[in-house]
């Protein structure tokens, strides 16, 4: 049975990750778009000529062919239109981060609940099969006794003004837009929760942070994270254990920023590479999303798995300065 999908607004990670991904995607069908841009539009029907543009959100959440929904929308908005597209009878897919603080999964979790249908992070990193391999050597014993984890994520968008992750207004900041990764994806192998927080240095710019550097514990697994969007593009995930070392060399923008990679090294010097070349995770996270809607296939990022990472992220900004 095949899913038709939505997508609120057009919005340029849409048009070029998503929604291509959801037109590929086994058992999805992209169907429709709402947009009040004849441009953007076009843009979504070079690759999907068959797509409907609709001029309005609402228009789209009442249109009964559709059945479940990707939000691009800015930070702010996923909250509101994510329960709106739940309590129009709609599956929805929203990208991260769903919620910009953790009591917020509460009204997520309510209106999913009322309405039947799934409601999920569009955290999809998870979804890729070096994440899926990383989880099971680590948790399997493969490097020992998990000791430490360290992460890094950045890029550089200074003096973009404009974008909507330098805007406080719209929900923005480095930690929010990739935060959540270097969180996520921690908790995601280790299968362990922040327990505290040590330290958490966050700079600040026009009310979002663009820096931060933080130390914490994930159970008795020692962590640390830099997260910038004012440094030099570079992204990576560490497992360091009594008996070996799991690094992801490209673990959050697998086969764009580089080839995902998944390097094991344990006692004797022993060396192992798995490498990705042609794995696409957007399109892995919707087809995932359908068996998950359709089948009640378990899925690797249910809200409560999201809501595990929020409430890192609010322990973060708690311990760091304000802006």
């Amino acid at each position: 049975m095949t899913m038709n999908w939505g997508v609120l607004g057009a919005a340029a990670f849409a048009r070029d990750h998503m929604a291509p991904a959801i037109h590929a995607a086994r058992g999805a069908r992209l169907a429709a778009l709402a947009t009040s841009s004849p441009d953007k539009g076009a843009a979504f029907q070079a690759f999907a000529p068959d797509l409907r543009i609709m001029d309005s959100y609402d228009a789209l959440l009442a249109d009964p062919a559709i059945d479940a929904v990707y939000i691009p929308l800015p930070n702010h908005l996923h909250v509101e239109w994510t329960i709106k597209a739940l309590e129009a009878g709609k599956h929805v897919l929203c990208e991260k981060p769903i919620a910009l603080e953790a009591g917020q999964f509460d009204k997520l979790e309510a209106a999913q609940a009322a309405s039947g249908k799934l409601a999920a992070e569009a955290f999809m990193i998870v979804h890729h099969p070096q994440f899926t391999r990383a989880r099971d050597l680590v948790q399997s014993g493969a490097i020992g006794k998990v000791m430490h984890v360290d992460a890094t994520f950045s890029y550089n968008n200074a003096g973009e003004a404009e974008n909507i992750r330098n805007k406080p207004d719209t929900g923005g900041g480095g930690l929010p837009d990739i935060g959540v990764y270097t969180f996520g994806a921690a908790r995601f192998v280790t299968g362990q929760d922040c327990t505290r927080v040590d330290f958490a240095d966050i700079r600040y710019e026009n009310g979002v942070d663009v820096f931060a550097q933080v130390a914490a514990k994930l159970g008795d697994i020692s962590y640390a994270a830099t997260v910038s969007m004012r440094m030099f593009p570079r992204q990576q995930i560490t497992f360091h254990g009594d008996k070996g070392v799991l690094t992801l060399t490209c673990p959050f923008n697998a086969n764009l920023h580089d080839m995902a990679q998944l390097r094991l090294e344990t006692e004797a010097g022993r060396v192992s590479t798995e490498r990705w070349p042609a794995a696409n995770h957007y399109v892995l996270q919707v087809e995932a999303f359908g068996d998950a809607a359709r089948n009640g296939t378990p899925y690797a990022c249910p809200l409560t798995f999201s809501r595990g990472t929020q409430e890192m992220m609010d322990m973060v900004f708690a311990a760091g300065p304000k802006p």
